[in-house]
């Protein structure tokens, strides 16, 4: 039972936002599955906006996973070092481009990703959805893991797996692979830290707006 009845209720209460940004590409710019990687884990702990902007430069150098696996550190560290913790994401990245090599060999499976070096269940959900493959998750990132609390789907946590596995509970499987995010995209747009109610689509079904606002 969650806060607003059977939880396959929550399919139909979700619908406005499901049918709103269904298919929406995510606001990474990337071009193909090897930047979509390759900027996934650049945006770590970094937004989406910087790493847009360091993009052009990043892949005009390094146009696939088999020029990235040629090069150095220290070839590579200039091109990211705007990144936040871009040591650490310059290593996972130069070995991921080592051991795959090949844009072609990018494991598009949840267990296949999440063993790449900086791909965690977030990432991995992020570019299942993008490159079409079947969902094995829910996206959770930041923005789901406030928004969907707010709105009572689940319960408060800071934890993203948990929020993902919380939300895998509840939510009907036939829509994994949209609705985080569409969550995220009514995070980022509408559900702020300080959230514009009064233009929610989901406001007849939130509990904040039932229980802060109405």
């Amino acid at each position: 039972m969650d806060l607003f009845g059977e939880s396959n209720e929550w399919e139909a209460k979700l619908e406005p936002i499901l049918e709103k940004y269904k298919g929406k590409k995510h606001p990474l710019e990337y071009q193909n599955t090897y930047q979509l990687l390759v900027m996934v884990i650049l945006s770590a702990q970094d937004s989406d906006a910087n790493i847009n902007k360091i993009a052009p430069t990043l892949f005009e150098k390094f146009p696939t996973l088999n020029s990235l696996s040629k090069t150095d550190h220290e070839t590579f560290i200039p091109y990211i070092s705007k990144v936040r913790n871009f040591g650490t994401k310059a290593n996972w990245i130069l070995e991921i481009a080592k051991t795959i090599q090949n844009d072609d060999l990018i494991p598009l499976t949840m267990q296949g990703l999440t063993a790449l070096k900086g791909v965690g269940r977030k990432s991995a959900n992020v570019i299942l959805r993008e490159t079409g493959k079947p969902a094995e998750g829910i996206i959770a990132d930041l923005h789901v893991i406030r928004v969907a609390p707010r709105i009572g789907i689940i319960k408060e946590s800071k934890d993203g797996n948990k929020v993902e596995k919380d939300l895998m509970q509840v939510l009907p499987k036939n829509i994994w692979s949209e609705i985080g995010m569409a969550i995220s995209f009514l995070g980022r747009e509408t559900c702020r830290p300080k959230p514009k109610c009064e233009e929610c689509l989901l406001a007849d079904a939130c509990l904040y707006f039932a229980t802060e606002v109405a």
